[in-house]
């Protein structure tokens, strides 16, 4: 039955972004599966009136064993209604519950979590650079997953439980309209009532699942938050302060979970009481349809197993019923804080660009993160193709801030930023950033292997052209000695989250590495040998002065020495250029850059990297 399995591709991508409605993020995340929910859809229905249809066939056999005239004969005389009542029981119903079973935990259950997940994931990557520093990552992976499987579920009880309890109340009331009017009436009105408690009930829940949801993620977000940076949290001795932090948000998310837990259990309170009136009113009614003798044996039978078969769902429905109501509220909380319109997209007419030679323009660019201070300011930069430039200023000049918009990481208020000519806006993003290599201060491990980490760079260079951009980068010898818990050797090892397992220095190394497979026309260096020793930092230089041969080059450095031969060095204040030249002229000069030279000459670190 590999069929069930092949009635979802859930790897095909969405169309657009995610709309930011509960229905239309419904209809988005699960494009493509329609078939296989509208099978589900008929094979529940079915179910639910193979339910009523049981009571109804029971109701029967009670009816013919009542009207037997020999019961000595009863098997004899009735072996064609037998036959079909027990053909109904052992082949049809189970049949129609195994086909059911099978395209829910088959089909349904694997693909559709799958495929939100994986098109909510792809949205969710396209935002800009802001929108990932203004949370935390747990948090937001957090909402992805919770999302993702509150959706899978809203659909598969939704068709589970409601559509085969309202088949099955459906099945039932055209059973006892046909036998006794006023059986049937008497189920409608419970059902009213059961409505109504559900219309009550439900939204409140709703609302309060989203706010346990939202404080859910914010208890996942503190506990990443403190593990991902456990170096810190111990060489500060701050574990009992993260302790109490992680405490305030359990707090929290206790407070909700208790409001929660208050209105659904008066939701269970006054289901049970209206779950025990069905039975009472029903099988009252139909012994007096009896008495009066306007109804048979079977009616009795079948009022009961009717009343008590719907007793018992309606409790069941009614907890299904809530946890959908609350996975709703999960989706509107994911749906809030995920799918907000991408704030960097690229133009309808974009395109990856052609081989570049690096020249770079910035024309009257401005960019203050939405502050009246900080950033850029009317900044006119021009880098010719090859030119090594370094760029040079206390904290908060704007350093950071040319190289992010030059990655197109924040997009420019005002100006333009143009390569070769081109404008990077009428680029697509990707094809931007593969003409940029960058290698931070700050450098970003996977915990992937090694050769994965290097590959990063450019995936289908090859396991020979890693290894030769490792010598290049003084990393080859100690990769070859790594070792991970999992017995995984040199470049196969992993090197654990953030990369924990190596060095300030080796993870530079591996970085730069990375930048060095990549061989982008531009080249951005950012602090790149501040965590190397001095031994390994002048191997890496000699590296990179190869690695510079033709290249645009753009570097931040906070020791001046190692950028005291390039081409030009630019000195920021405030966002503005002050001064710009090359080493010699500018420590002629009685500026900010002679000053920052003089101090650190005189061993003061006068200047530092944003």
């Amino acid at each position: 039955m590999k069929a069930f399995e092949r009635l979802i591709d859930p790897y095909q991508p969405a169309d657009g972004p995610p709309p930011r409605t509960v229905l239309g993020f419904g209809r988005w995340a699960l494009s493509g599966a329609g078939p296989a929910i509208l099978l589900l859809v008929a094979l529940s229905v079915a179910a639910g009136a193979a339910e009523a249809a049981s009571a109804w066939l029971v109701g029967w056999l009670v009816d013919l064993a009542a009207s037997a005239k020999s019961p000595e004969r009863f098997f004899e005389d009735n072996l064609w209604e037998l036959s079909a009542i027990a053909g109904f029981f052992v082949i049809l119903r189970p049949v129609v519950m195994s086909l059911n079973g099978g395209i829910m935990s088959r089909t349904m259950m694997p693909s559709l979590w799958t495929m939100t997940v994986l098109r909510l994931h792809q949205h969710v990557l396209g935002h800009a650079l802001k929108f990932f520093e203004d949370d935390f990552a747990g948090r937001i992976a957090q909402k992805e997953t919770q999302s993702s499987i509150a959706l899978g579920d809203v659909i598969m009880e939704t068709i589970h439980a409601v559509l085969f309890g309202v088949a099955t109340v459906i099945g039932a009331l055209v059973l006892l309209w046909s036998t006794d009017a006023a059986l049937a009436w008497i189920l409608l009105l419970w059902f009213g009532a059961y409505l109504g408690l559900v219309a009550y009930f439900l939204p409140r829940i709703r609302k309060l699942s989203r706010t346990r949801a939202d404080a859910r993620s914010r208890v996942s977000g503190q506990l990443v938050d403190s593990l991902g940076h456990i170096a810190t949290v111990k060489l500060f001795a701050h574990a009992r302060r993260e302790q109490a932090a992680a405490t305030t948000s359990v707090v929290a998310y206790r407070e909700t979970a208790q409001a929660f837990g208050r209105m659904t259990w008066l939701f269970r309170t006054w289901l049970a009481f209206l779950s025990g009136v069905l039975p009472i009113a029903l099988i009252a009614q139909s012994l007096v349809l009896w008495q009066d003798g306007t109804a048979s044996p079977g009616v009795i039978a079948l009022a009961g197993l009717i009343a008590t078969r719907l007793a018992q769902m309606s409790g069941w429905i009614s907890f299904t019923a809530m946890g959908i109501f609350a996975n709703i509220g999960v989706i509107e909380d994911g749906i809030r804080n995920l799918t907000p319109a991408h704030q960097i997209t690229d133009l309808d007419d974009a395109k990856p660009p052609p081989p570049l030679h690096g020249a770079v323009s910035f024309d009257g660019v401005s960019f203050q993160y939405g502050r009246r201070v900080g950033g850029v300011q009317g900044l006119d930069l021009h880098i010719a193709a090859g030119e090594r430039v370094a760029l040079v200023g206390r904290s908060g000049a704007g350093k950071s801030t040319i190289v992010s918009l030059l990655a197109r990481l924040h997009e420019i208020e005002a100006g333009t930023i143009s390569i070769d000519g081109i404008d990077v806006r009428t680029m697509t993003q990707d094809g931007l950033r593969q003409q940029i290599s960058i290698v931070t201060q700050d450098t970003a491990m996977f915990n992937r292997s090694a050769l994965d980490n290097i590959l990063y760079g450019r995936p289908d260079a090859g396991e020979d052209a890693v290894f030769e951009a490792a010598r290049q980068a003084q990393a080859h010898e100690f990769i070859g000695d790594l070792r991970d818990p999992a017995g995984r050797k040199g470049y196969a090892a992993h090197l654990g989250e953030r990369g924990v397992k190596l060095s300030g220095g080796q993870r530079q190394r591996v970085a730069l590495a990375r930048a060095i497979l990549k061989n982008a026309p531009i080249l951005v260096l950012d602090e790149a040998t501040a965590a190397l020793d001095s031994e390994s930092e002048a191997a890496v230089q000699h590296a990179l002065k190869d690695l510079m041969v033709g290249k645009t080059v753009v570097a931040i450095a906070h020791r001046l020495s190692t950028i005291a031969h390039m081409d030009r060095i630019v000195v920021l204040e405030a966002g503005k250029i002050a001064e710009q030249g090359t080493h010699q002229e500018l420590s002629r000069r009685d500026g900010l850059y002679a000053g920052f030279w003089a101090r650190q000459a005189g061993g003061s670190l006068g200047v530092a990297a944003e």
